[in-house]
């Protein structure tokens, strides 16, 4: 009887030989790995939008040491969309101001960022009309800023052929979005509000407010003299003192990494 052979085998080889070819393809995967790693940061860095380099987008303005990562997301209406100071957008994030790219929207902004604004990775914001978001406002990655809802009021048309609704949103100062919280028109956050993983917000919310859920509603607020409502489960986390170098920070690292074991 003949015996079955694997189409694709190849004989044997000597057991140094085939331990040098081992090791050549195990060495040229990694130059390959580490080549395609490289080339990749190096498209990153050249592919990134910042003041000096603005690359195709002309926003109306873009602030000192504010930087857009590559890949950009959707991406129109810049004259209208104005940048601070300082400002990180991720990757894949989508700008939008107006329904469409090529209208002229007129003299004002359409989307404000303030200083020191951060956009997680893979966010959206659509500006149909003026969205405003103030100093030092952080989104987690995949939050979706709109103010425009569809609307539904004729029940034989079509609810993606209906005019929609609009509505500004505004976000205070100091905000924290979490992952996949979204806010729609009409929205306007007031200052260090805290906005739940995944919430729908949709209303107005009151300063040093915390809110969850879909729709949104408030779960934690504070009072001046009471703290804040319920209380906090955990104490407040020491705060690393003001003149403390990296060196002595790394040290620190060191030593309960020591103690740890």
């Amino acid at each position: 009887m003949p015996k079955n052979r694997n189409t694709f085998s190849f004989p044997a080889l000597p057991a140094p030989v085939s331990g040098a070819l081992a090791a050549a393809s195990h060495w040229r995967r990694r130059a390959t790995t580490r080549a395609v790693h490289e080339g990749w940061r190096l498209v990153q860095q050249a592919g990134a939008v910042s003041a000096q380099r603005p690359g195709k987008l002309r926003f109306g303005s873009l602030g000192h040491g504010s930087k857009l990562a590559f890949p950009q997301g959707t991406v129109f209406g810049e004259p209208w969309i104005h940048l601070g100071d300082h400002c990180i957008v991720g990757e894949n994030v989508t700008l939008t101001a107006g329904l469409m790219p090529g209208l002229d929207l007129g003299p004002d902004p359409i989307l404000t960022l303030g200083n020191g604004v951060v956009l997680g990775r893979g966010s959206h914001i659509i500006a149909d009309t003026t969205v405003t978001i103030a100093d030092d406002v952080y989104f987690g990655p995949h939050v979706y800023v709109t103010t425009t809802n569809h609307s539904y009021d004729d029940p034989g048309t079509p609810v993606g052929k209906q005019w929609p609704r609009m509505a500004p949103v505004s976000i205070g100062p100091g905000c924290w979005i979490g992952t996949n919280a979204v806010i729609l028109p009409g929205a306007k956050l007031g200052r260090n509000v805290v906005v739940a993983a995944g919430s729908v917000v949709r209303s107005e919310v009151p300063d040093h407010a915390v809110v969850a859920g879909a729709p949104a509603k408030v779960v934690r607020t504070w009072d001046e003299e009471k703290g804040w409502q319920p209380p906090l489960r955990t104490p407040a986390p020491v705060p690393i003192p003001a003149d403390i170098t990296p060196e002595q920070l790394v040290a620190l690292a060191e030593l309960a990494e020591g103690e740890a074991s």
